[in-house]
């Protein structure tokens, strides 16, 4: 380091207080976390999907549960929805630049544990 160089940590405001009731980053926690918020995440990390192309690449969600949680993602900025002015209207859903960064680490953890498991057996 050089002589006379400071080190300055960064400071981005105040900081949530994430185990109290009303934070809304805690709001943010719980829909990404939700049962299908992670599944949602990851799934787009592959690239944009219309509704049905997500509903089923991830199996087992209903379309009023997706639906939800889209509504919820899109909200909290991590999922961006276009929607194409065509009869029917076509409506596409993508990772924002923010939630691409928290479906980055959800990736791995999949990944981390889909590499742990046993090998599948046929049956």
């Amino acid at each position: 380091m050089e002589e006379g160089a400071q080190v300055k940590p960064v400071v981005s405001g105040p900081r949530y207080e994430v185990f109290h009731t009303d934070c809304p980053a805690r709001d943010m926690v719980d829909h990404v976390t939700s049962r299908w918020g992670i599944w949602v995440l990851i799934s787009l990390r592959g690239g944009d999907l219309r509704f049905y192309e997500l509903r089923d690449s991830m199996r087992g969600v209903s379309e009023k549960m997706l639906a939800q949680t889209l509504r919820a993602l899109v909200q909290d900025g991590l999922v961006r929805r276009e929607v194409e002015p065509t009869t029917p209207p076509q409506v596409t859903y993508g990772l924002t630049e923010f939630g691409s960064d928290i479906g980055e680490p959800l990736t791995d953890l999949f990944d981390r544990i889909t590499r742990r498991l046993p090998p599948r057996t046929t049956a």
